[in-house]
């Protein structure tokens, strides 16, 4: 400090809650309804499921509880951890989530059809869910050096470029598993980094074109499984095979009717007593909403759902720093995307690709990816609404003498 300076005075009853003061709070609550409902949907949704519980029918809720804690764990530590570290390790997360996905076509376990998944001792762990949040601060990053602290209303073909890049090898390992699921979020979330940060619409016309053009290759290649293929036919004809590929959104179209405006009441729904929706727990939660807690319950989870994207785009608008705008407009778009996909499989207005419903779904490594993405988001909001540096003053001698 200069001499003849001193700080501007600041109460000692506030100091204490300088850092309080800024956490999102709406946003909070909003993952903590996200998560009690889900842990309730997925306790509904495997109480009376012995081959899948062992004959324990409180097994899945435990264990979607210890998720949550685990994910509330890592959220804090994001949260609280200074924007410098965050960024130090953002390119670790990155190559952590690459060795993943190359692990995983090397050692990984099949399951529902897709190589995604590593066993680690008792647990699995899908590096996939890892990948989406590594993309999204990796496009960030080199945005936000590239632009070197000030933001730009649009980029060129270099950054465009090498954002690009750092998605292509993520998505070309998830594409080889195959998950058709995270790949088709992987691309709506680059997509809109991309229209985010300013890319020239033809950049934007290119990709979309080039996704449209890699997903005929894919499927004439043989890439996708003939069951992907038969799902995806099944959604242009739902009469096509309902006993097959059509199953699923049959069954869970016939769910959610049931439900009509307040639900036949948690744990009383008959199609999810029954076990007639396959992966309830998972990739058809929703459906419990829809059964048990009705339209008003299902309402409430896209709500929530909502406020999550609402907070997201705000803290995005709201930050001047580029790497935290461009990744909280990325998380948003990851999360919007992913419900939509989620819900829209459930309703039968998109077709079956076996992603989890954020917050809600049961998994732990969903869970965990989206928690630190909250905590991403919470870390760029705490800087964000962080209090100036002190302004120093001079003392009334040192004014009097100039």
């Amino acid at each position: 400090m200069r001499p003849g300076l001193r700080p501007a005075p600041v109460s000692a009853t506030t100091r204490p809650r300088l850092r309080w003061a800024g956490v999102d709070w709406v946003l909070l609550g909003a993952v903590l309804g996200l998560v009690t409902l889900g842990t309730l949907l997925v306790w509904s949704a495997t109480i009376g499921r012995d081959d899948l519980t062992g004959g324990d029918p409180t097994a899945y809720r435990d264990k979607q509880l210890v998720n949550v804690s685990i994910g509330l764990v890592l959220m804090a530590g994001v949260a609280v951890s200074d924007h410098r570290w965050v960024r130090v390790a953002a390119p670790l997360v990155y190559l952590g989530s690459v060795l993943g996905l190359v692990l995983v076509l090397v050692m990984g376990t099949t399951i529902n059809g897709s190589r995604s998944w590593l066993m680690l001792g008792g647990m699995s762990v899908q590096p996939s869910e890892f990948a989406k949040l590594a993309v999204v601060i990796g496009m960030g990053l080199v945005l936000a050096g590239r632009a070197r602290g000030r933001w730009r209303s649009r980029v060129g073909g270099v950054e465009v470029g090498l954002m690009l890049l750092i998605a292509a090898v993520p998505a070309a390992l998830i594409l080889l598993q195959p998950d058709l699921g995270t790949m088709l979020v992987l691309t709506a979330t680059v997509f809109g980094v991309l229209a985010v940060s300013g890319a020239p619409r033809r950049w934007l016309a290119l990709l979309a074109g080039g996704g449209v053009t890699a997903a005929a290759v894919a499927v004439a290649a043989g890439v996708l499984k003939d069951y992907q293929v038969d799902r995806f036919m099944a959604f242009t004809n739902p009469d096509l095979d309902p006993r097959g590929a059509g199953y699923n959104v049959e069954q869970a179209r016939i769910a959610v009717g049931n439900g009509g405006l307040v639900g036949e009441g948690l744990f009383d729904g008959s199609q999810t007593r029954s076990g007639f929706v396959p992966e309830q727990h998972t990739d058809f939660v929703f459906t419990v909403a829809g059964e048990e807690l009705g339209l008003l319950g299902a309402g409430l989870v896209i709500a929530l759902l909502l406020v999550v994207l609402w907070r997201a785009l705000v803290i995005a608008t709201r930050t001047e720093d580029v790497f935290g705008r461009v990744a909280a407009a990325g998380i948003a778009c990851w999360f919007g995307f992913q419900a939509f996909q989620n819900i829209g499989m459930c309703l039968g207005i998109m077709p079956v690709t076996g992603v989890p419903l954020p917050f809600v779904s049961y998994g732990g490594s969903s869970m965990f990816a989206g928690m630190l993405a909250v905590g991403l988001l919470q870390n760029i909001h705490l800087r964000a609404s962080a209090p100036q540096p002190q302004r120093y003053t001079a003392s009334p001698r040192v004014r009097a003498v100039r």
